[in-house]
C-alpha cells in the first residue's frame, strides 16, 4: 500500500496531526501494515515539500494539523483512478527460498514446504477469526469495512500462497518421480 496515498486519503477527511493519522491508517487497514511514527512525519514532509499537503496550524493539544491542497485532491483522484501495476513486483522471499533450496545439496524442499504451510494455517485461522468478529460486530462504518476488505485480502492471500505452495510439492514430487525412473547418464569421455 502506498503509505504516501493512504495518508492523502484519510486527509480527505479534513485536518489531521501525525499521530492521529497513523492511528487511522492502522484502524482503516486492520493493523495489519503498522506504520512508525517516524514514517508518518517523514511522508508527511515529502507530501507538503511536493505541494500535497499543507500545515494548517494547530488542535488545542498543540499538534500540527495537516491539510490538503487543491493539488493533493487531485494527486488522490488519479491515484484511485490509476490500477495497481504489477510490473514492479516485490521480490517474495518464499519464492527466491524454495528457488534457491532446489539446486542446494542438503536442502529440504519438503520440510520448507510443510514448515511454510503450516504458518500460514495459523495465519489463515488468525485472520478468518478476526474476519469472524468484523462480520459479527456488524460492519457499518466505513473504517469497519475498510478493514474486513484488508482481512478478507488476507485470507485469499494466504489461500493462494497455499495453493501455490500444493503446485510445488506436486511439481517437485513428478521430477524426484522421473529423476528415480530415468537410466543414469553415461560419464562423458575426456577430450
Amino acid at each position: 500500500m502506498s503509505i504516501r496515498h493512504g495518508l492523502l486519503a484519510l486527509l480527505e477527511r479534513g485536518p489531521r496531526y501525525g499521530s492521529r493519522l497513523r492511528t487511522e491508517f492502522e484502524a482503516r487497514t486492520g493493523s495489519t501494515w503498522p506504520l512508525n511514527i517516524g514514517q508518518v512525519y517523514t511522508t508527511l514532509g515529502r507530501l507538503e515539500r511536493d505541494g500535497l499537503v499543507v500545515q494548517q496550524g494547530a488542535d488545542e493539544a498543540g499538534h500540527v494539523l495537516y491539510a490538503l491542497t487543491d493539488a493533493g485532491r487531485a494527486e488522490l483522484r488519479s491515484w484511485f483512478t490509476r490500477p495497481v501495476e504489477r510490473t514492479n513486483l516485490p521480490r517474495d522471499e518464499l519464492a527466491i527460498k524454495l528457488a534457491m533450496a532446489v539446486g542446494a545439496p542438503g536442502a529440504d524442499i519438503r520440510a520448507i514446504v510443510e514448515t511454510q504451510r503450516r504458518y500460514l494455517s495459523e495465519a489463515m485461522h488468525t485472520y478468518t477469526r478476526l474476519r469472524a468478529q468484523a462480520l459479527a460486530e456488524g460492519p457499518g462504518h466505513r473504517d469497519e469495512v475498510a478493514r474486513l476488505l484488508v482481512l478478507e485480502h488476507l485470507v485469499f492471500r494466504a489461500e493462494a500462497e497455499m495453493r501455490w505452495l500444493d503446485h510445488c510439492e506436486a511439481r517437485l514430487l513428478r521430477l524426484a518421480e522421473a529423476a528415480a525412473t530415468d537410466p543414469p547418464q553415461p560419464p562423458t569421455p575426456p577430450v
